[in-house]
């Protein structure tokens, strides 16, 4: 009987041990930036999100571990238009009184090299939730030489999202050419994080 509770005590700090989460990585936010374009008529408008934060825990080798809960506040838009700003955040666009956040929540990481990994999680933009593969490119890792026992690793997300797949622009924002529907993303980070 001792044994067989000896055994069953030993299997239950393995499985603990094994629902652990990966390392967690802080965002250095003064090295980091959420940016997109998307093209009006003719040519691309670029923009980006000065809010935004998130929870990232990652390891190569142990990539059940690894999970990603990312949330960009959207009154934080900016495109250098302070009146196209403002239209973003209205209800044709964000509607960002009713729904000030977009949301991305893993599910699982996939490994595709050494460098290059796809997240695959639910995007909750508006009040539409969709699944999503984000590609992931691992820029560098290194020791970081300004914190002692902490290290550097930068990361790459160059993505697009269809907007009308959640309810951004109606009417004839939607109908036309005027804005594409695509809209094109690049999410650059440095994180760090003790060794």
């Amino acid at each position: 009987m001792k044994q067989l509770l000896t055994a069953i005590f030993l299997l239950g700090i393995m499985a603990s041990a094994s629902a652990q989460t990966a390392k967690q990585w802080n965002i250095d936010k003064s090295h980091a930036s959420v940016q997109f374009s998307i093209d009006h008529f003719f040519s691309s408008v670029p923009g980006k999100f000065k809010k935004f934060e998130g929870e990232i825990n990652f390891d190569p080798n142990d990539l059940k571990g690894s999970k990603a809960v990312f949330t960009i506040d959207v009154r934080s838009v900016d495109t250098d238009e302070p009146e196209r700003d403002g239209h973003l955040q209205s209800e044709d666009f964000f509607n960002a009184e009713k729904w000030p956040e977009m949301k991305f929540v893993s599910t699982r990481f996939e490994k595709k090299s050494d460098k290059e990994y796809i997240v695959h999680g639910k995007l909750t933009l508006r009040d539409v939730t969709k699944e999503v593969a984000l590609p992931l490119t691992i820029k560098g890792r290194m020791d970081n030489p300004w914190k002692e026992g902490y290290e550097i690793l930068g990361i790459k997300i160059d993505t697009s999202i269809n907007r009308t797949d959640f309810g951004l622009g109606t009417g004839s924002w939607a109908a036309t050419a005027v804005v594409s529907d695509e809209v094109e993303i690049e999410i650059s980070m440095e994180l760090d994080a003790k060794k």
